[in-house]
């Protein structure tokens, strides 16, 4: 998934010549803190409504804010989610704005949108199980916890690392895969000295067949 594919209809841009107070009403209508200043195509930063609200002048025009203090969070078309992603958390933004490889402004990528988007790509829906490993990160192998898992006859949904803590260097893995009975895959990832940090299964199959089991009796006792 790339920016440009993520570039929301809905995000307007907002002009140095707009009023502070019109700028407000604008983030107030699209949900968002930040809206995009763009003259002629030209992308000139971000303004907050932070700063309108500590400038305490509604009837001023963006003009007033236009410094080289003005924050100026992009991404460029092609650039993958996840850089998107780091770039609304290290900057703070509501929104993210695409500039062409001219820097001449193309739209905006919302913080809502973007976070839906994560959330799909590690399969929230897909039903089966989670299973957390931790390790050292010189001990990771994507192959061998593949290998382990595919062998009991899963496939990996989804998968991610991440530190507890960035002085360490401890490896939380995370993996979800498409069975809802991980004791199979347990007891092999336990027999290669896996710590296993804890487990999740989706009770959802398992509830399916609890209330058709159940159906059955009722419909047994009622005849």
């Amino acid at each position: 998934m790339i920016a440009e594919k993520l570039i929301s209809d809905s995000i307007p841009s907002v002009s140095p010549g707009d009023s502070a107070s019109k700028v407000l009403t604008l983030m107030d209508v699209f949900r968002v803190s930040h809206l995009p200043i763009v003259s002629d195509r030209e992308y000139l930063g971000v303004i907050s409504d932070k700063e309108i609200f500590d400038a305490n002048d509604f009837d001023a025009s963006l003009s007033t804010f236009i410094s080289d203090l003005l924050l100026k969070p992009h991404v460029h078309p092609h650039q993958h989610i996840f850089e998107v992603a780091a770039v609304a958390s290290s900057c703070g933004v509501s929104i993210v704005p695409v500039l062409a490889e001219d820097h001449s402004y193309l739209g905006s990528i919302s913080r809502y949108d973007l976070c839906n988007t994560l959330t799909s790509l590690f399969a929230p829906n897909e039903p089966g199980g989670i299973i957390e490993l931790i390790m050292c990160e010189n001990d990771y192998s994507l192959a061998q916890i593949t290998q382990i898992i595919e062998g009991n006859d899963a496939r990996i949904l989804s998968l991610y690392t991440w530190k507890p803590n960035v002085t360490t260097t401890v490896l939380n893995v995370t993996i979800k895969v498409n069975q809802v009975d991980l004791s199979g895959i347990i007891q092999t990832l336990t027999r290669y000295n896996f710590d296993i940090k804890a487990t999740y299964m989706d009770q959802t199959p398992l509830k399916s067949l609890i209330d058709d089991r159940f159906d059955q009796f009722m419909r047994y006792m009622n005849t």
